[in-house]
Formats: C-alpha cells, structure tokens, sequence
C-alpha cells in the first residue's frame, strides 16, 4: 500500500475541513488505514487487535472472505436502485425468520433512522405522543433520542434534559425519562402519564444489564396501559444471540429496530414488528391520516443486503455464538483476575459478547449508578492498552469471532501493563 502522508499530516488534514477534526464518532487522534480479520492498522502502520470493530458490526470481523465474495458477486449486478431488489427482500425473509416481533420490516439506512422511525410508528398505531425512554438510553439522533442521554446535571425524573442544542423545548415536553431498572419508578410514571405511546429501551443499555423481571415488567405494563414497547436491538440484535435479546431474554417487544451486524459492516438498518403495526406504512391500508410516510435513497440496498445475508449465514452455523461466548469470557476473566490481583476495585458491565470495566466496588445498574469513582483510572488503563496495540472504545469491548489465540496473548500482555500503569499512577 503507497503512503500519501503520515498519521500526523492527516490529522493536520481533517482538522481543516473537519469540525473537531474528525466524523464525530471517535477519538480523531487515530487514523485508520485499513482492517483485515481481527487487527487494524493506522496510518503508520501501527497494527491492533481490533475489539471496536466499527462499533459493532464487524462481528466477523474484517475482510471475511465469504462476505467479501457475497459483495463482490452483487457489484457488477448494480449498487442501488431505489427500487425493490431481490437481497433485499431476501434480507427481509431472513430478518422476519429469525426475530420473534417481526412479520415485517422496514429497511433504513441508520439504526438512529430506525430508531426515529420506531418512534413515529409507535404515535401512528396508539393515536398518543408522549415517549418514555430511559436516562443514559442511546437511540440515535434524532431529537427524541437526543433527551437525557448524558446528561451532565442530575434532576429529578421524569424531566427530560437535552443533550445537544438546536431542540425545541415541545419535544422535552413530549418525552417522560426514567431510571433504567426501576420497574416501580416506571409503573408510577405510566400510571401518571396516560397519554404515552411507547417504551423505548435498550435491552442491554449500551452494557448495563437489566436486572432478573425488568424487561418482563416492561412487557405487563405495556400490556396493562396499552402501550407498545420498542426494543432498540441496534447493537444486540444478531450479537447477544441469532434472535437477539429478545431470544436471549426471552421477553418480546411490539416493535424493534436492528442494524449494525445486518449490514455485514455496509450502511443498513431496519424497523420491524407485527403485520398490523407495520401496517401504517401502507396508505393504501390505514388511509391518508394514519399514513406514516417514509423513504430513503439507499433503503434496502442490494450490496449491504447481500453482505448482510452472508454475514447471518455464517452466524447460523453450529457454534458461533458459543465460541463468541467463550472468546469474550477469557476476555473479561484476564481483566478480571490482573485487577483484583492487584486490588483495584472494578466492575466488569455487560454481556459475554459486549462488556468493559467501570472502576467502582458499586453495583452498576443505572446511568447514575454505572460510573468510574476514579475516571483518571479508565483513561491510564485504555491509554496504555492502545500503546501495546489494543484497539477499543474507551467504553466498550467488543469480541468478534475473528480473534485468535495470538491475538488474546497480545492482549492479555497489554492488560498486564495497563495494569501495572494503574498500581504506578
């Protein structure tokens, strides 16, 4: 591969024509070259163990060559249409097969597309606008999504605090926030607030678990008041099982939204839910008035569908969710055993197949619980982990399936001087 500039006149680059410098997503302080299975290379030629895998949807990591030739074998067929296409509608019969809340879906572009669509469907079919989402809840970014999803002051539920400016103070008032895991908190809430539409949540929000009976308490009072509940499975949809959370918890929503990993690492995402609900993106079905419009350029697009299709293909066969399983075990188990070996009190947050550390001997089970009680711990230990060529998210650590033994001696090493960093600081 030819060099055109080093990592340092890249960034000088970006930052020229890039607000902060960068896409907005992460640390701009990296340039990433290139990714082949699980390693990645920056634009020195730096080499990582890749555990960010682009946020998610590498769950095979890069370059895998079935999916590879599933692209490949699309291309020469056309790139988009903004027309029905035959991936797609493959896509949509594997995706209804496998996720127990959908009949139908809706192809999207973005998961925070999914998510604003998820939203709107749900005031469609209940005829009400009010949308209780959970503090710390990630759903895109749309304005709703946008409402106390970091806030910085705390204040009393259930006012909403936005996160970003340019949002209009009527769509604060339409949003009824809530503390992950207090399923009395909520029940008070819905009791108070007739007029909700939906539930909104994270299964797994970002990596804090629901506690035993939450999302089964979710699902009775969104039965009892008539409310539909949305599973935002963005993130866990294909990844905590082939069906997602909801075969995972064994708890199904009215709607859900899913993109990442059915993209095969390509720009795609969907909504789905049952037939009548979906119903309300047929005018010819629930008329004008109750008519949700919604179109996209890239919609359905035949190259992330075909990707996607191979990529849950792959997933399908014996095993792979037990080997992700296991991979992200020993992850969590090195970390584990190096940092109470050393006596740092540590928390390891979230699921076998999406996790990382809060540095707290407190329980985390909400967005005010789950913090670090020394945040300078968890910026030495990432720093010193990307130094001997880990590659993660300062928030997050996700295994895919094509890490190796060499890669999780690489990385067990790296622990160990994080670690040591962490005792010398």
């Amino acid at each position: 591969m030819q060099k055109i500039g080093t990592q340092d006149e890249w960034i000088t680059r970006a930052r020229e024509v890039l607000p902060a410098g960068g896409f907005g997503n992460f640390d701009p302080g990296i340039i990433i070259a290139q990714g082949q299975g699980s390693r990645v290379w920056d634009e020195d030629g730096i080499e990582y163990v890749d555990y960010l895998i682009g946020s998610g949807p590498m769950l095979l990591g890069h370059g895998h060559p079935e999916v590879m030739e599933a692209v490949l074998q699309q291309l020469p067929k056309g790139m988009t249409f903004f027309a029905n296409n035959t991936k797609g509608i493959e896509l949509a019969e594997a995706i209804c097969a496998a996720v127990p809340c959908c009949e139908q879906v809706r192809f999207v572009a973005s998961g925070g597309e999914a998510d604003m669509y998820a939203i709107r469907l749900a005031r469609a079919f209940t005829g009400r606008d009010k949308i209780l989402k959970f503090e710390g809840g990630y759903h895109g970014m749309s304005a709703e999504a946008q409402m106390s999803l970091a806030p910085e002051r705390q204040v009393n539920f259930p006012q909403a605090v936005p996160d970003s400016a340019g949002i209009p103070q009527g769509v604060a008032d339409q949003m009824v926030i809530a503390p992950f895991n207090d399923l009395e908190a909520v029940a008070s809430l819905m009791d108070e607030h007739p007029d909700i539409a939906a539930i909104i949540v994270e299964p797994l929000q970002r990596i804090i678990p629901a506690v035993p009976g939450f999302l089964e308490g979710l699902r009775a009072l969104c039965d009892k008041h008539g409310v539909l509940l949305i599973f935002d499975e963005i993130v866990t949809g294909f990844r905590l099982a082939y069906g997602g959370a909801q075969e995972r918890y064994g708890v199904v929503p009215d709607i859900c939204t899913l993109g990442k990993i059915i993209g095969g690492g390509f720009p795609l995402a969907a909504l789905g839910a049952s037939a009548e609900i979906m119903q309300h993106f047929d005018k010819g079905r629930v008329g004008a008035d109750k008519w949700l419009m919604q179109l996209g350029t890239l919609s359905g697009n035949p190259v992330a569908s075909a990707a996607g299709l191979k990529t849950m293909e792959v997933l399908r066969r014996d095993g792979a969710y037990d080997r992700l399983r296991a991979l992200g075990r020993r992850l969590q188990d090195m970390q584990s055993n190096a940092l109470s070996k050393a006596g740092i009190a540590h928390q390891i947050c979230g699921d076998l197949t999406l996790f990382d550390i809060f540095f707290t001997d407190q329980a985390c089970v909400d967005y005010r619980s789950a913090k670090h009680q020394s945040p300078e711990r968890n910026v030495i230990y990432n720093n010193v982990l990307r130094r001997n060529g880990v590659f993660k998210s300062p928030g997050k650590m996700y295994p895919s399936l094509a890490l190796v033994d060499e890669d999780l001696s690489l990385t067990e090493a790296a622990v160990s001087r994080a670690v040591t960093a962490l005792l010398q600081s």
